[in-house]
């Protein structure tokens, strides 16, 4: 799934790329992704691009006034095509195709984008609005964490006011933090060897500024190597340089103790026993405590 550096990456990419050029058309391929029907996608035709920016892991295109705004979800992407088709594609097909934005015409060619989408489980989000806040989940966002106003004593107010609740799931709660998912909150947490299962508000004042600084430079690092890289090398990027999340069995970069998974019904998490866990495993089961 997309998360803060990846969509963050995208905005420098497809802002260079897009900035005053003239939409022509949206062709929707896949109806069940678009989320809102006023205005129509037809609005935006014929009107310039004026900016793309990112709230939370949501991507915004701002054309002519009105944004359109991308949740990619977990197997959604944004890919940039030097020439799209000249025929639009066909709704309702098998193709991973969700939607396509076709640009003015450059030196002969027309250029576009392709919002896609794999697997067969749909989850991608289109919506076009007056104002980013006019979508749900992004009137909801928590405070994004690599802004200057997120202070280690912002995110200790956040942890105090959670409770008992396991830490990754604070860090990856988009109502209480933008941007963080699965991946990053395993990595953020590996920096800090610190459990996954760990209560939010037990946190000591030197554990809390471990955390933030694990926070702000997991995430600023993953930013600064994705800045100038082209959508299609951002997966890539993102998957080298993970130490913990996706590596089931392999080893762990800092010690090299077995990186080991816990799975859920819908996700799964990844941790290093040594580093995190005091070299004890976590059993691998719904709300999973340490083995005795």
């Amino acid at each position: 799934m997309p998360e803060l550096p990846e969509v963050e990456a995208l905005v420098l990419d497809l802002g260079a790329r897009l900035d005053g050029r003239a939409v022509t058309a949206v062709h929707l391929a896949a109806f069940s992704a678009l989320k809102t029907y006023d205005p129509p996608l037809a609005a935006l035709e014929g009107a310039l691009v004026d900016g793309v920016a990112r709230h939370g892991k949501f991507l915004d295109i701002e054309v002519g006034g009105l944004h359109l705004i991308l949740h990619l979800a977990r197997a959604g992407w944004v890919r940039w095509r030097d020439e799209v088709p000249a025929i639009p594609p066909r709704p309702g097909g098998k193709s991973p195709l969700a939607v396509r934005v076709v640009l003015d015409e450059v030196d002969g060619l027309t250029p576009g984008l392709d919002v896609t989408e794999a697997g067969t489980k749909k989850s991608l989000a289109l919506y076009l609005v007056r104002s980013p806040d006019d979508v749900p989940g992004i009137a909801s966002l928590g405070p994004d964490p690599l802004t200057d106003d997120f202070t280690a004593e912002r995110l200790g107010a956040i942890l105090t006011g959670a409770g008992r609740k396991q830490i990754k799931g604070v860090l990856r709660h988009q109502g209480t933090i933008a941007g963080i998912g699965n991946a990053y909150s395993d990595e953020i947490l590996h920096a800090a060897r610190m459990s996954p299962f760990k209560p939010a508000d037990s946190l000591t004042d030197d554990e809390l500024a471990v955390l933030y600084a694990a926070l702000r430079t997991t995430l600023g690092d993953a930013v600064e190597r994705s800045r100038g890289l082209a959508a299609t090398e951002l997966k890539a990027e993102k998957k080298s340089n993970l130490a913990v999340h996706g590596r089931t069995g392999l080893p762990c970069p800092v010690c090299g103790d077995t990186v080991r998974e816990v799975s859920f019904a819908d996700s799964s998490l990844q941790y290093c026993p040594t580093c995190q866990t005091g070299g004890k495993p976590l059993a691998d089961r719904r709300m999973s405590r340490l083995l005795k």
